[in-house]
């Protein structure tokens, strides 16, 4: 296996917003690309990566590979990333992630493969009937106005309009997106569908902007929300977050 990547930047960013959820990751390479399916600790958040073969320079795969990785080690590796560097991958014989760094200089990364007992994560069937395309920054914006007064927000969602709506012990904060060139919102149906998600994992998964100018965000009554990142033949950064079911 050998990998190479001109622009670190997509791995880089993505591998940073991950390690903000999950500690340790299972990849898959196939020759599609580099894929990741993977639970939080609390079961709460489920993440979805792809890096397509597409955004490779070489991409030379003999067979599919599963490489489990502690995270945090891969996300300091990265961080030594430089924009102009070329990012090599290869598996050694020593059972050992190689991370060659080429810029002025070169630069070797010697990361361990470790066992991973977790069962293999599936990605569930959600239905949604509401979708909701927006800027990335529209989303960042209102998490973080909705963060000043609570720790849970609630997302409301009708033809043409999207609501995102926080109450705190005295405090409320309510942002109001109506639909309009750079926001899409697709409904089936006249309902109006509602549903509460914790901020404190909306603003890790909001990093998600770094990659992609772009958000879809989907959801439905008191039921999973999931929220995706793209970019066209490179990259999918994609999120499933558990609803807050309040105790009357």
């Amino acid at each position: 296996m050998k990998l190479t990547l001109a622009e670190p930047k997509y791995l880089k960013e993505s591998i940073s917003i991950i390690s903000e959820l999950v500690n340790e990751a299972r990849f898959k390479v196939t020759k599609e690309g580099i894929e990741l399916v993977a639970m939080d600790p609390a079961n709460v958040a489920l993440v979805i990566f792809k890096l397509l073969s597409s955004s490779f320079t070489e991409y030379d795969i003999k067979k599919d590979v599963e490489i489990a990785i502690n995270l945090s080690n891969l996300k300091q590796v990265m961080r030594r990333a430089k924009p102009n560097d070329m990012l090599t991958l290869e598996l050694d014989p020593e059972n050992k992630l190689r991370l060659q760094l080429k810029g002025d200089n070169t630069r070797t990364f010697n990361l361990p493969i470790i066992e991973l007992d977790e069962k293999e994560q599936k990605i569930p069937d959600l239905k949604f009937p509401i979708n909701i395309k927006t800027q990335s920054l529209v989303l960042n914006e209102a998490v973080e106005d909705v963060d000043v007064v609570a720790e849970s927000v609630t997302f409301m969602a009708e033809a043409k309009k999207f609501t995102i709506l926080a109450e705190g012990d005295l405090s409320q904060a309510e942002i109001e997106i109506k639909e309009n060139d750079s926001t899409k919102i697709k409904a089936d149906g006249d309902g109006k569908v509602k549903a509460k998600y914790s901020i404190e994992y909306l603003k890790k998964m909001i990093n998600g902007s770094k990659i992609a100018d772009d958000v879809s965000i989907s959801f439905n009554n008191d039921y999973p929300l999931k929220i995706e990142y793209k970019t066209v033949d490179k990259v999918m950064l994609s999120f499933i977050l558990a609803p807050r079911v309040e105790n009357d």
